[in-house]
């Protein structure tokens, strides 16, 4: 079954618009997946969930076909056909309708002048941990980008059929970003962080893995809640560490797999990429791209820092082999902004940052998104329904983890970007409806570290050392 769903995904045309990465959808039979991996009924209607460490996925509907729209057609109908709906097997649900709207303002806006030299703060001082605990995540959590009741994105369709390409009209994209989106980073509030205890772990592990230069791991997919669906996240992610990372991927892959980290590190690290809006993309994937509403030239960072920090009240313990761990929210534009958690910066301002603005940075200042990843685990799970529930933020104000949960080192991914200090100059890869809105940064972390590679990093943690 695993070969023949992955050779169904692959015939799926280029320009699939709707296999949006949701996080809940309807239940499903029992299926595998390509590696072992296995698709499960869920009555809760939710992408993954695991049980006793073992990772298991419902993509499915409830009365047969796999990915289609509400009524027949190659890519679904409701009890039958191919490609999801409500009761086909789909890994969505339908996407709302998006709103249109063009780009305002000047896009030739000056860059801001240099400001006086406000100082550096330690990297590992700076950003707040914020509560983040349950709602939706990830690559596209709910309301997926498919038709009225299910993704049939191709082929196959009418009104009812879910043919989103192809025989049922493509989906709007939403214009953006605008130009009020970009503002002066010494306009952004200060980023604030809990006061350590006597008790605080404060030392950081370091993973070094690489830019991605060259484009030379990317694509549009989301293995962690879209397992099995080309261009599951309908934009394009940058990938480090892990060199088997895609939509197929299972933990016996990715064990396997070689990586780009100089520490041995097999982690998979990825996040969306940055483009210049005015630039041209000569990749292979540039149609699709296009129609998900993602053009430019994308941009590789120039500086990619992996680093695993303590906590402030407490000691911390090791996460265990392929965790998986989500950051942000890929639909909080619509979602709104309660699991946005990414902040845009600047090199030597990092004292402040955005959640929903891109910052403008003086001449000499790079870009930074700085991602902070939850670290409060329940002890017991690799991964949850909804991408969140198993591990989740320290209190903003304290620091602390709730009751019933254990400090494990936090990731932090702070990425630095070369890019003109301009409106509308550069934007964020996003889903179509999500207008390259700044608010939508996330990232994505499966931890592939060895037992002994893992202990080394909880006692540097621990032991006070960088």
């Amino acid at each position: 079954m695993g070969r023949k769903r992955k050779a169904f995904v692959l015939m799926v045309p280029a320009v699939l618009m709707a296999a949006s990465a949701c996080n809940d959808v309807p239940g499903g039979a029992a299926a595998p997946l390509p590696g072992g991996t296995t698709i499960a009924a869920d009555p809760a209607g939710h992408v993954e969930h695991y049980q006793g460490g073992g990772r298991t996925s419902a993509p499915g509907g409830q009365n047969g076909g796999q990915n289609g729209g509400q009524n027949g057609g190659q890519d679904g109908g409701q009890n039958g056909g191919q490609d999801g709906g409500q009761n086909g097997g789909g890994q969505m649900p339908g996407m709302p309708g998006m709103e249109g709207g063009g780009q305002t303002g000047d896009p030739s806006q000056t860059a801001v002048p240099d400001p006086p030299d406000s100082g550096s703060p330690d990297p590992g001082q700076t950003d707040p941990n914020q509560p983040g605990d349950g709602g939706q995540n990830g690559d596209g959590q709910q309301n997926g980008d498919g038709g009225q009741n299910g993704d049939g994105q191709n082929q196959g369709g009418g009104q009812n059929g879910g043919g989103q390409n192809q025989g049922g009209g493509q989906s709007q994209v939403k214009q953006g970003p605008r130009a009020d989106q970009f503002v002066d980073i010494r306009k952004a509030p200060p980023v604030r962080q809990p006061r350590r205890s006597r008790t605080a772990s404060t030392g950081v592990f370091t993973s070094s893995c690489g830019t991605n230069a060259g484009q030379k791991h990317s694509n549009p997919d989301n293995v962690i809640v879209a397992p099995g669906v080309q261009n599951g996240a309908h934009h394009i992610h940058d990938y480090v560490g892990n060199e088997d990372t895609s939509a197929f991927s299972t933990d016996q892959t990715l064990a396997a797999a070689g990586t780009t980290c100089t520490n041995g590190d097999q982690s998979t690290y990825y996040w969306p990429v940055v483009r210049l809006r005015s630039g041209q993309d000569g990749s292979d994937r540039a149609g699709q791209s296009q129609a998900d509403g993602n053009t430019g030239s994308i941009v590789t960072p120039a500086k990619v820092r992996l680093q695993f920090l303590g906590n402030p009240r407490s000691k911390v313990t090791a996460i265990p082999r392929f965790t998986r761990i989500v950051t942000g929210d890929a639909k909080a534009a619509t979602n709104g902004p309660a699991n946005a958690h990414s902040q845009w910066t600047c090199s030597g301002f990092e004292n402040r940052a955005f959640t929903d603005k891109y910052p403008l940075c003086p001449s000499g200042s790079k870009v930074e998104r700085v991602l902070n990843f939850p670290s409060c685990w329940d002890g017991q799970n690799t991964d949850s329904a909804n991408h969140r529930d198993h591990m989740v933020f320290p209190d903003q104000r304290t620091g602390q983890c709730p009751q019933g949960r254990k400090a494990v080192p936090q990731l932090r991914m702070t990425l630095s970007y070369n890019v003109p200090a301009k409106a509308l100059a550069f934007a964020l890869d996003t889903f179509p409806e999500q207008g390259h809105d700044p608010v939508t940064d996330h990232g994505d972390f499966i931890n592939v570290m060895n037992d002994q590679l893992m202990r080394k990093a909880v006692a540097a943690i621990n032991g006070s050392r960088r």
